[in-house]
């Protein structure tokens, strides 16, 4: 795929998803992030791309920035014995992102279908989330109903609910 960004910003605009789009440094972290926070005025959720152990399933947990990920937890509520994190040959194979770029938005892009998506159920109760689209010079804030009711469907998953402390 030539350009994923713009892609992503063309499948927003047929989705008719309103959003803002900030532009900065290459960010990596949540905590690189602090200064974008302050400009936005809510926090950039947090995505982990993770796998079961053997690397037969695919993980994208967003949750909230602030958050710690316990592996055990997640891995209960999926119902696999032990996930890890998933490596930069899979995340390009199937969301089209690189390491610091893990966004979402990159589900739109998993034709197959190999990436399950698990949300913070405190996520659910934002009004807005930001991420990367695709890459991580750039970020967009738009509406957890926008990403819920269309671009979810749009990219044709579904969600999983988990609860994280």
């Amino acid at each position: 795929m030539e350009n994923v960004e713009q892609k992503v910003y063309e499948i927003l605009q047929e989705l008719n998803v309103d959003y803002i789009k900030y532009e900065h440094e290459p960010l990596y972290t949540i905590e690189a992030a602090k200064e974008l926070d302050k400009k936005m005025g809510f926090s950039i959720c947090k995505n982990l791309f993770l796998s079961s152990r053997h690397k037969t399933e695919f993980f994208l947990l967003f949750m909230q920035g602030n958050k710690k990920f316990n592996t055990g937890k997640v891995s209960k509520q999926v119902g696999v014995p032990r996930m890890t994190f998933a490596g930069e040959e899979h995340m390009w194979q199937y969301l089209k992102i690189h390491p610091g770029a893990v966004s979402p938005l990159g589900l739109l892009f998993d034709t197959e279908k190999k990436v399950q998506f698990l949300i913070d159920a405190d996520v659910l109760n934002m009004e807005k989330i930001a991420m990367h689209p695709c890459v991580n010079t750039a970020t967009v804030a738009l509406s957890i109903n926008d990403f819920i009711q269309k671009i979810l469907p749009a990219s044709g998953h579904d969600y999983k609910v988990v609860t994280l402390e």
